[in-house]
């Protein structure tokens, strides 16, 4: 199973977020940046990089995409990507994974569009899974737009994701991102059943080793790690090890 370390960022800092909450704001740092040669540091072949502006917006802040790539980590980038424009950009700019959620809720056919894309770009980590689609879900249902509408039905969207060809999905389970609570088992589940041959990442409520071995045992591909690395609940390095 794949450990991603989280960067989330909010005016250029970074930031962790309480259950989507764009005012329940923790700060951690000034430098994304750094926050990613840190974590690279610490052994991270990947890092997740959610620009919260962009997702907000819809613009991502194309100026950073450079940056962040330069500090040795592969990187999944997440927040403005709408299309597959934005995901040509990203790509050229090194980003080795692009994160698209309202598309994956409203636009599925910009999910084909980015893969379009992602095929015309070189890979230079090796990576099949370029493009994500974000199954943020709140209320029971998947939302896009930074968290801020009232979104469409979980299973319609799986569906449309996966007939739209994308094969990755990262599920995060809104209610419990950035509470330390524990992963939300039964969406997981869910979604695993929904789209067994799919590569999938966990995000959400991780608070400790308990819940990352519970996520490679209930066959979790991937998970994103944020609020438990920056208050010391989960060692990156001993995680990282753990499911080399």
């Amino acid at each position: 199973m794949e450990i991603l370390p989280a960067v989330d960022m909010l005016g250029g800092r970074v930031v962790r977020l309480l259950q989507g909450d764009y005012g329940a704001v923790t700060d951690y740092g000034d430098s994304p940046a750094e926050q990613v040669a840190a974590w690279r540091r610490a052994g991270a072949e990947w890092v997740h990089i959610i620009d919260l502006d962009g997702a907000r917006t819809g613009q991502p802040d194309a100026e950073l995409w450079r940056e962040v790539t330069g500090r040795g980590a592969a990187v999944q980038w997440g927040g403005g990507i709408r299309g597959a424009e934005e995901a040509a950009a990203a790509f050229a700019a090194g980003i080795a994974r692009v994160i698209m959620g309202t598309a994956a809720v409203w636009e599925p056919s910009r999910l084909t569009e980015a893969t379009e894309a992602a095929e015309a770009a070189e890979a230079a980590d090796g990576s099949p899974e370029r493009v994500v689609a974000a199954v943020d879900v709140k209320d029971g249902r998947a939302v896009g737009r930074g968290w801020l509408e009232e979104g469409r039905e979980l299973e319609s969207v799986v569906e449309s994701v996966l007939e739209a060809g994308v094969t990755a999905l990262l599920v995060t389970a809104v209610r419990r991102d950035g509470t330390m609570r524990g992963p939300d088992w039964e969406l997981l589940s869910r979604v695993r059943r929904l789209a067994p041959q799919a590569y999938v990442q966990a995000a959400g409520g991780i608070a400790g080793m308990d819940d990352l071995r519970r996520l490679s045992e209930a066959g979790m591909d991937g998970a994103v790690v944020g609020r438990a690395l920056y208050e010391g609940a989960v060692d990156l390095t001993e995680a990282l090890a753990l499911f080399a």
